[in-house]
This record gives structure tokens, sequence and C-alpha cells, in this order.
């Protein structure tokens, strides 16, 4: 449940729920810090608002894999078919939000594999991609029909990491807030004072 309004703690939860069924000490121990960071901010939540009704709604996705830290073909593979999902997810809900009679741009898509990127746009394929060749005509097919924008955001950048990896202190806070979990404190807006008010 908590991951569901606290998705900076998904990476951590993940990781303990993999020991479900032979819980060791150490793992109780990494359940009892997320309750702890839990604890101490619960007044943190996500940021819900509701969309403008006078202009088209905008549609992010970013994607991002990693397969054995493998920085070379395997990592590509990994990311071009993390890619491939995310682009079926996305024509998806693009298909439901014209169902729906919402508007919206066109949906853009944030990777930071350069090569992955490349595969999207360039339509030669090489040698080595041939056991994923319908991912790649798939996700072609769709920036090449403009259905879809894949750009490369750095790696830095990357919203993900949060949810795919450990991080630092101040990269977790920062990609927590880029994640829209906000501290409710930091939001209330000050009331401006009257005459009569101290």
């Amino acid at each position: 449940y908590a991951t569901l309004t606290r998705p900076e703690i998904a990476y951590s939860v993940n990781k303990v729920c993999q020991f479900l069924s032979n819980p060791l000490e150490d793992h109780w121990k990494e359940v009892k810090r997320i309750l702890r960071y839990l604890s101490g901010t619960l007044h943190y939540g996500l940021l819900i608002q509701a969309a403008p009704i006078d202009k088209p709604l905008t549609l992010i996705g970013l994607c991002d894999a990693d397969w054995a830290s493998d920085p070379y073909d395997r990592s590509v593979e990994a990311e071009y078919r993390s890619l491939a999902n995310l682009s079926s997810e996305t024509l998806w809900l693009q298909s439901l939000l014209t169902e729906l009679g919402c508007q919206f741009y066109t949906p853009k898509i944030l990777c930071d594999n350069l090569s992955t990127v490349s595969l999207a746009h360039n339509p030669t394929l090489h040698h080595r991609t041939k056991h994923m060749e319908l991912d790649i005509f798939f996700v072609r097919e769709k920036v090449l029909s403009k259905s879809l924008i894949v750009s490369h955001v750095p790696a830095q950048d990357q919203w993900t990491d949060v949810l795919t990896k450990p991080l630092s202190a101040v990269k977790f806070c920062a990609l927590r807030d880029k994640l829209r979990v906000y501290d409710k404190y930091s939001l209330i807006k000050p009331r401006s004072t009257s005459a009569g008010e101290c």
C-alpha cells in the first residue's frame, strides 16, 4: 500500500520482498529502516492536482534498464526492450485518453541510453540486433509516424533511478522531488496578513 502513495520507496520494498519466503535478520533490519524512513516523513506524499482543462495533457515516460551492468551489447538490448514495453504502455494510455475525449500532446519517452535512442530513429538495422527486430520495428514505426517522440536524457537526470537502484541521500531527495513526492508543509502558502492581523 505505501508504495502507491510513496513511490520513492519502491526499490527498497522490492528488494526486501524478494526474501519474503525466507527472511533473515538483515532483511528485517532493512524493513525497519524503511519503516523508520516512513515514520520520519509522514508529512510527505504524492502531489496530485487536477489537469488544466484549457490545454492538452503532457505525457512523458522514462525508461531505464540494466542487464548485468554490461555497458555494451546486453545493456542496449535490455534498454531497447524497456523502451518497447514503455512504448506499448504509452500507446495504450494514448488510446484510453482518446476514448475519453482528452486532448494530449504527442507522448514523449526519455531514455538515458544513447544507443537505444539511435536505434529508435535509425532505419538501418545492425547485425547484432536481429533477435530484437520486432521491438525495433514496433518502436521505429511509432517514431516515424510521429505517434511517439523518443529523446535522450542524460543519466544524471534519469528520474527512474530512484525506482531501480540504490542512491546517495542527496540524489535520492532530488529524485524524490521529481516524482512529485513533497513535504506537505512546504506546499502550504503563508496567508497574507491584513491590517488587523499580526
